[in-house]
Order: C-alpha cells, then sequence, then structure tokens
C-alpha cells in the first residue's frame, strides 16, 4: 500500500476512535447522546471494518472493549499505594465524633472544610493509566494486592481507555471507583436466571463482583455494569490539591463522577448534606448503603494520616436498613430451567424503602426450616443492600396457632411429576423432560450445537414457537410441518424448508450427543460421552441403577443418581420412545464394544492450556475417543499438559507437579504412534 494511503487510512480510523468515544461519553456518562444508536453503530461497523482490513488498531479503540480470549486465572497486581477501606458511622454522634478527632489532629477548633458524596455499593477498582492510556485495573484484594481484571473493566462503557480533554496529562496516574449495576438491570439480570434455574445474586454488589471476576470478559460485556470514580492513589505529574480539584479535574478527564456531591464546611453542614443524601437515595437508579464524608484539603489529609487500614480524614457513614412488617398470605413454588423449585412467599402488600414489597423468595427449604417460616406468620421484611425484599425474622409472638408449615413438596407445582432432593443439597428438583416450566430452555439446550445441532432452532424461534403453541415437548419438534412455520413471522418458503430439513437430518445422531442434548442434571458432554462407552444404546440405561453407573471412572455419585432417576422414570422413558417413534436414531461409535482400532490413551488424564492449531473441541473430542479424558485443571493425577501458543498458568503448575508437557505436534505423534492419521490432522 502506498504510504500516503496508508497514512490516510490511519488518520480515518484515528477519527473514527475519536469520534466513537466522544459519542460513548455523551451517552453512558452524561447521559446526553448526540446521535442515534443505529448512527453509532454504523460509524462502530466501519471503524472494525477498516481495523480488520488495514489491521491497524489502537490501544483506546471501542473495538477493544469486548473479545478478549478467555483467561485461566488471574494475576495478582501489587498497588503502589495501599487501597484502604473506610471507617463506619452509625449515627449523629458518631460523625461529631469524627469531627472531634480531625479538629484535635488538626490542632484547630475552627470549622473544618469536608466534601459528602453517595457511597456506591459496587466492587472497588483502580485503573493505572501511564501517558494517557489505560495500563491494567485491578481490584482492592487485601487492599496491597488486587487481581489482575484489565480485559474485564475495558467492557465497562464508563470507563476511558485513553485519557482525553486535557491540557496537562499526568505522566502516571491511579484512579480509583467502584464498579456497581442499575437496579432495573440487577432485577432483570436474577429474573433471568430464576428461569434457567441458576442461583440468585442477593444483591447489586454481588452481581457486580461476579461479573467483573469472570474468566470470560464476553460474560463481562453482557452484564451492564458501570464504574464512577470518586480518588486516585499514586501519581507524577497531577495537578490538583483537594477533593473538589480532583472532581473537576475527573470530569474534565470524561470520568463517571457521584451523581451527587457536596462541599460544605462545618459538621452541621456535613450532617445535613447526608441527610440530603438519604432522601435523594430512594430515586437513584442504583444501590447506595451511606454517604462518604472526606476532608477536602490534600494537604491536611496528608497531615493526618491513617490509623492501620483506615484513612483517619474520611468516615462512610451507613444508613439504616429499609424494613417493614407483614403477614405471609401463601408460600409458593417457582421452577426454573434446570428443575430446580425455589420457595417463595407471597406478601399482605407492603411500602418498603419507597416499593411496594408483594413477594420475596425463601431461597430454600432449608432457609425456611431454620427461620421457622410458616403460612400465615407475621415478619419483618428487610429490603436495603439486599435489593431482593428477604425475610429477616418471624414475629412469633404475633402467632395464633392457625400458621401452618409448608414442607418441601414431594411432586412438581407445575407439571406433576416426581421430584429428587439429592443427599447434601439443599435443592429440590423436577426431572420430568415435560414440564412445563422447564420447556423453552430445554428445547433451546436440546437444539443448541453442542446437543442435536438443529440450525435455526435458536432461542428466538424456540420462543415464537412455543409461544404459538406448536412446540411444548421434544416430540412436538419432530411433527412440525413447513406449512405450520409459513404463516409465521420470520419464515418464508426457504427459511421454513432450511429448518424442517435441519430437523430430519437431526434425527440421525449419536448416543453421546443426544444424552447431553436431553438435559440430564449433571450430565454434560464429558459424562455422556463416557455413558455411551459403556451402554450399547439408550434402552440399555432404561432402569440403570446409581451402583451400575458409579462402577464407570470418573463417574461420580451426583451423576450415577442423576442417571439413575432419570431413567427410573416412567414419563421421561415414554418420552424417549415416543421420540424413537417418529424417526429418531441413535448411533454409538463410542461404545467400548465396537471394534475402532487401538484405544491409545486409554485411562490417562489430559490437560489443555493456550492456543492449539486446530479447534479445542475437536482435540479434545479426538483424545476422549482414543480413550484419554479431558479435565480443565492440573493435578498430581494429570499424565499430559498440551501446551499450545501463550498458555497460562496451568503450564507452570504442572511443571511444579511433574506433569509431561507436550505440544500439539507430539500430541498428533502419540496418536499415529498406533493408530491410522485421524482427519483432524489432515
Amino acid at each position: 500500500m502506498p504510504e500516503r494511503i496508508q497514512s490516510e487510512i490511519k488518520q480515518e480510523i484515528g477519527k473514527l476512535v475519536e469520534e466513537l468515544n466522544y459519542h460513548s461519553y455523551r451517552y453512558h456518562v452524561l447521559d446526553t447522546p448526540l446521535i442515534s444508536d443505529a448512527e453509532y453503530d454504523r460509524l462502530y461497523h466501519t471503524l472494525k471494518a477498516l481495523e480488520e482490513q488495514y489491521g491497524y488498531v489502537l490501544p483506546d479503540s471501542p473495538t477493544l472493549r469486548v473479545g478478549a480470549p478467555p483467561l485461566d486465572s488471574f494475576v495478582k497486581i501489587r498497588h503502589q499505594e495501599a487501597m484502604l477501606s473506610l471507617g463506619n458511622a452509625f449515627s449523629r454522634e458518631d460523625i461529631l465524633d469524627f469531627d472531634g478527632r480531625v479538629k484535635k489532629l488538626l490542632g484547630s477548633e475552627e470549622a473544618v472544610d469536608y466534601t459528602v458524596e453517595p457511597k456506591y455499593d459496587g466492587l472497588a477498582i483502580e485503573l493505572s493509566y501511564l501517558n494517557g492510556l489505560l495500563l491494567h485495573a485491578s481490584t482492592r484484594g487485601d487492599g496491597y494486592e488486587g487481581e489482575d481484571v484489565t480485559q474485564n473493566i475495558r467492557t465497562i462503557r464508563t470507563v476511558p481507555l485513553k485519557i482525553e480533554g486535557l491540557r496537562h496529562m499526568p505522566e502516571m496516574l491511579d484512579v480509583r471507583g467502584e464498579v456497581y449495576m442499575y437496579l432495573d438491570d440487577f432485577e432483570a439480570l436474577n429474573r433471568e436466571r430464576e428461569v434457567r434455574g441458576e442461583p440468585l445474586f442477593a444483591n447489586p454488589r454481588n452481581a457486580a463482583a461476579g461479573a467483573v471476576r469472570q474468566l470470560d470478559s464476553t460474560i463481562t460485556a453482557s452484564r451492564k455494569l458501570f464504574l464512577v470514580c470518586y480518588g486516585v492513589g499514586a501519581s507524577r505529574g497531577l495537578e490538583v490539591s483537594s477533593q473538589t480539584g480532583l472532581m473537576e479535574w475527573l470530569r474534565e478527564a470524561r470520568f463517571s463522577t457521584p451523581v451527587s456531591f457536596g462541599h460544605v464546611r462545618g459538621i452541621d453542614s456535613v450532617i445535613a448534606a447526608i441527610n440530603e443524601i438519604g432522601e435523594l437515595r430512594k430515586s437513584f437508579p442504583f444501590e447506595t448503603d451511606g454517604a462518604v464524608v472526606k476532608l477536602n484539603d490534600f494537604g491536611l489529609q496528608q497531615k493526618l494520616g491513617v490509623k492501620t487500614r483506615e484513612p483517619r480524614w474520611a468516615i462512610a457513614y451507613k444508613f439504616a436498613a429499609h424494613q417493614g412488617t407483614t403477614k405471609i398470605a401463601d408460600i409458593r413454588g417457582s421452577v426454573g430451567r434446570t428443575g430446580v423449585i425455589t420457595p417463595f412467599a407471597v406478601f399482605e402488600p407492603v411500602r418498603i424503602g419507597g416499593v411496594t414489597v408483594s413477594r420475596s423468595t425463601l431461597h430454600n427449604w432449608d432457609e425456611i426450616e431454620r427461620k421457622d417460616i410458616r403460612v400465615g406468620d407475621t415478619v419483618v421484611v428487610e429490603r436495603a443492600g439486599d435489593v431482593i425484599p428477604h425475610v429477616v425474622a418471624v414475629v412469633s409472638d404475633s402467632r395464633t396457632g392457625d400458621e401452618r408449615p409448608f414442607p418441601p413438596p414431594h411432586i412438581c407445582p407445575a407439571c406433576g411429576s416426581r421430584v429428587i432432593r439429592e443427599e447434601g443439597e439443599v435443592a429440590v428438583r423436577c426431572i420430568a423432560l415435560d414440564c412445563p416450566a422447564q420447556v423453552q430452555e430445554k428445547i433451546i439446550h436440546f437444539a443448541s450445537r453442542g446437543g442435536m445441532d438443529i440450525r435455526g432452532l435458536g432461542e428466538k424461534n424456540v420462543e415464537l414457537l412455543y409461544t404459538r403453541r406448536l412446540i411444548s415437548h421434544f416430540e412436538d419438534i419432530y411433527m412440525l410441518k413447513k406449512e405450520c412455520l409459513l404463516s409465521l413471522p420470520r419464515f418464508a418458503g426457504k427459511s421454513a424448508q432450511n429448518l424442517i430439513e435441519a430437523i430430519e437430518k437431526s434425527k440421525k445422531t449419536t448416543l453421546a450427543r443426544f444424552l447431553f442434548a436431553i438435559g440430564i442434571l449433571h450430565v454434560g458432554e464429558h459424562a455422556a460421552r463416557l455413558l455411551a462407552r459403556n451402554f450399547r444404546g439408550i434402552e440399555a440405561l432404561y432402569g440403570v441403577t446409581a451402583d451400575k453407573v458409579l462402577s464407570i471412572p470418573h463417574l461420580g455419585d451426583k451423576i450415577a443418581a442423576s442417571v439413575a432417576s432419570f431413567f427410573g422414570d416412567e414419563k421421561n422413558r415414554a418420552t424417549l420412545t415416543s421420540m424413537r417413534k417418529l424417526g429418531l436414531k441413535t448411533e454409538n461409535p463410542d461404545y467400548s464394544g465396537t471394534a475402532k482400532g487401538v484405544r491409545t490413551f486409554e485411562g490417562l488424564a489430559f490437560v489443555i492450556t493456550g492456543t492449539l492449531p486446530a479447534p479445542r473441541k475437536e482435540v479434545e473430542d479426538l483424545i476422549e475417543g482414543k480413550g484419554g479424558n479431558v479435565s480443565s485443571a492440573v493435578s498430581k493425577n494429570t499424565d499430559y499438559l498440551v501446551a499450545g501458543e501463550e498458555p497460562g498458568s496451568k503450564l507452570g503448575k504442572a511443571r511444579s507437579l511433574g506433569v509431561k508437557i507436550i505440544s500439539y505436534d507430539e500430541l498428533k505423534k502419540l496418536i499415529l504412534k498406533n493408530a491410522e492419521q485421524p482427519r483432524l490432522f489432515n
């Protein structure tokens, strides 16, 4: 490419990056967008196409916010200055005592300048910048050393990847803030998890912390996180001398700052500002559990110093929890995707913290028993740091004798099938294949690429077909007709025909794939393949005992009990028989009795790390097809670590344990030693 054209392309990319970052700042930080979402998307895709075509990506490009490969583990980062925690105040007297200590240490009785801001209930984060570019981001950890979560923090739109808009750029700067989640987004996330049968997050802070600590940054990117900045750690070249000056600088540098910020003089004004935040917090879209009071002048802060792990110049005032008293009208069970039945209480409506509450999860039956919660009880309900209302305690003095316990169910409240409760587990589950509360998610899983691989039967089309009452269980998929699809939105002649052909193609599959697709509790792809190796066909599993499954190496108690319960259920067997009559056929090339050559890796344990020339899934399938087992963690029982490019921390652990480390090519040689060359390596 001519140098002139190359220079023009770089300028165009730079202009697009600058424009997109500015519009992102207007949208996510200032909440005053200048362009439509469609126009932003058009500019973004133009930039992405240019970057891919010319291989030129700027370090602050918005395309770097997503798509980083999953990590094996987090590495540690030491803070240049300790990230201290704050002391707490719970009353007016505590705040007055704080002011008295500050004055005593300053040696003056004059009124002191303070700042007051909301205390965001989130996860503390430090952003480290070098010459204006984000170098890394880390959690607080123990205050001295945290975890490197840079690729996850990059996905948060309110985090500047490059500091802009300044007349003078600090050479080095550590900015501190809090990752948090809006209440609406948190509640939507928990509703999704409830539908999928996943554990609910107790509060937005836990949800935000869980998102930041994902090894896969695409999961973090899918959660709607924000970051607010309120302080600095180590710096070189930052010319501010007060908290008010820092807030002005942060806003100028396009960081998101606290939604409310007060600069006041004297402790009476501090108390008034705290009370004002206490009133305002009812309207905040995020959870705040208090107000932070800081000495404004940085020079005076330095003079006061710290005590142990807390600064003497700041304190956090904690608001009282929102509580209310009401009566439990009923207790019911809600069924999630995996069949977990979660008890919840239906209340007589009560106003708590500005919100009308009429129901609350009771988590599980162990919790009900521990708190002795009964239908008809008068209870104290709290809604504070836990945004999901929860029962704090039973008002036992209010009991009349008419209250009644709510024991664990014996049948599913959604379908009437029997339920199981595994030994040592708190969860009660429905195991029916045709349970209507689980069916949509089960069908999505059934049709997924790892399952029956029915192209065109993704989440949206499953929801469409289910709401139109064309499918309500697995069998219905194989009774769909093209003419029924043509009357639906998104389906034309070609797309309808493609789906029918994909369904027909899926009728011929392997036993291992089918066992994974039908969603037996605890049976993932690896366990499904182990079952297929030891049972000739699906009928051989009918009535199988847990002891029989447990005799298979690498299958434990939970899987054994789950498989036995599943195939011991008459309704499940009837569903499987019906699917066979509709033309479903399962071959079993994995069965150990099938003639298929030498099982080179019989009994050997493998772990894979780094990037391989072939897709990891294919390499795993190949190893397991030769009798080996692939696990995710290195241990003393690991025989081989297959190391690709850019291996993670597993490589060091393997070396420390004396595990044999081989390359991709060496794995090929091991396979070819006693077998024909497999298709994977052609």
